[in-house]
């Protein structure tokens, strides 16, 4: 190997980018060339445990290199050899260091990476009132450390991938080996192994390429932020993907019910898992199909409004310019806008703007007669109900939509028919296996132990007959 040559080349590679660190240094009776990234390395580690061991070094290298250096850096971790400068170049992106040493025919890449994350805390869209408190962070090794802490077993397989040509994104498939269906297992290998992107740069880049049905409005891949959570669904036989950068772990098959179980039903007791499940159904049937049964009823179904209530609708509509369907519609788009302002604005300013949409906005629209009252009450529930299920919220905002487009035009007729139309769409997808709307389309009667309503854990002996696993037994 030209050193020089070498070291010039790798230089090139980097094309001139002022942080990368080259650094000349001698030791012994030969030549060392480091080259690294500048904030990607712990420097106090390279300097104490590289740098200092080859100054104090007084021998002369002869022999294996390669023993020798792991005699005098044998606090530095485990040496790489490679002999391939675009794998040697790569470590050295990906913030480890690399030795050229002259004279020698490979490249020598030390593991010291060190990069800055955050703490781990509790996820802000998985906080729980009992139960851990972790959640997932954006470190790679971090998030496999926490699944490995709460499933202590040499079952647990974690089988690393690099996918993304300039990002080299780190992609583990996680599953438990006797547990796994190993036909999933290798389905999801092979088509991470497929993806030719330019880079990964979160988890649901990843859930694109893994859906069997790639325009479908709903989601087929399972999400969470919380090791438990993840441990509960390996233990199932699921297989879970975790993407450096990425504090969403993927979990998959996934089922359409998950949306609906939380973690914390299984941290109280049974009966009250149970209610909030129901409440949790109720509340996203009423965000769905409440505006689109308002509007069929003022616009065809007028006569089953009970007569009361139907006095004061009356009242508060007329004079009102829109008719109902486009009232509604523009309603439903305001509480859009509004959600979407609140959530990318600065949180001190989010608050400003809830109170000048919800009381200043709405007050003000109500009294000028542009909009009713009722309408507002009525997306107001919806807009709530919407967040029960908040792995739902996406679908769901865009269903409501669409309903009350069919019960305007339709009335009752085209809410109902839509109902049917989506529910056999729903249970015509499999998905890796697994039936969508499983243990309820088809009735799978085992696993109506975990469905809506809860049955206590001593009662769930069995995995669920709805997944592919290899071991049914769960307790004795």
């Amino acid at each position: 190997m030209d050193f020089q040559k070498e070291s010039d080349e790798i230089k090139k590679a980097f094309c001139g980018s002022d942080d990368l660190i080259a650094l000349d240094f001698s030791a012994g009776n030969k030549a060392f060339k480091f080259f690294t990234v500048d904030g990607l390395v712990d420097k106090e580690l390279f300097e104490h445990n590289v740098i200092k061991p080859l100054k104090n070094y007084e021998g002369e290298f002869s022999g294996p290199v390669i023993d020798r250096l792991n005699d005098i850096l044998c606090n530095s971790g485990s040496i790489q050899v490679i002999n391939d400068r675009n794998k040697a170049i790569d470590s050295a992106a990906s913030g480890d260091v690399v030795m050229l040493f002259e004279e020698c025919e490979d490249y020598y890449v030390l593991p010291l990476r060190k990069y800055i994350t955050r703490s781990i805390a509790e996820p802000p869209t998985s906080s729980v009132v009992k139960g851990p408190r972790e959640g997932f962070i954006e470190d790679f090794k971090t998030n496999i450390t926490l699944i490995r802490r709460k499933l202590k077993s040499s079952n647990l397989v974690v089988k690393n991938q690099v996918v993304g040509r300039y990002s080299k994104t780190n992609v583990a498939v996680v599953y438990i080996n006797n547990l796994a269906d190993k036909k999933i297992v290798e389905k999801i290998k092979k088509r991470i192994s497929e993806i030719d992107i330019d880079g990964i740069v979160d988890s649901s880049y990843i859930a694109r390429f893994l859906e069997e049905n790639k325009y479908s409005l709903f989601s087929q891949i399972g999400s969470c932020e919380k090791p438990d959570i993840v441990a509960a669904k390996l233990l199932e036989g699921r297989v879970a993907v975790v993407v450096d950068g990425s504090p969403i772990i993927l979990t998959l098959p996934y089922v359409f019910f998950e949306a609906i179980q939380d973690s914390q039903d299984y941290y109280t007791h049974s009966v009250r898992a149970s209610v909030l499940r129901i409440i949790r159904i109720l509340g996203q049937m009423l965000a769905i199909f409440l505006p689109a049964i308002y509007v069929a009823f003022q616009e065809f179904q007028y006569q089953m409004i009970p007569l009361k209530f139907l006095l004061s609708v009356l009242n508060a509509i007329s004079g009102i310019p829109l008719s109902p369907t486009l009232e509604m519609i523009c309603i439903l788009i305001i509480f859009e806008i509004l959600n979407e302002a609140s959530v990318r604005m600065p949180r001190y300013i989010g608050v400003a703007l809830s109170i000048v949409g919800a009381i200043v906005l709405g007050d003000t629209a109500v009294k000028a007669g542009l909009i009713s009252s009722p309408s507002v009450l009525i997306c107001a529930l919806s807009t709530i109900g919407l967040y029960c299920v908040p792995d739902l919220a996406s679908e769901g905002s865009t269903l409501r939509l669409l309903f009350v487009g069919l019960g305007g035009v339709f009335g009752l007729f085209g809410v109902v028919m839509c109902i049917i139309y989506i529910s056999a769409y729903l249970c015509s997808i499999n998905n890796y296996g697994t039936p969508y709307l499983a243990p309820f389309a088809p009735l799978i009667i085992p696993d109506l132990k975990d469905g809506i309503f809860k049955s206590p854990l001593h009662n769930m002996k069995k995995r669920p007959f709805s997944l592919p696993n290899k071991n049914r037994k769960r307790m004795k």
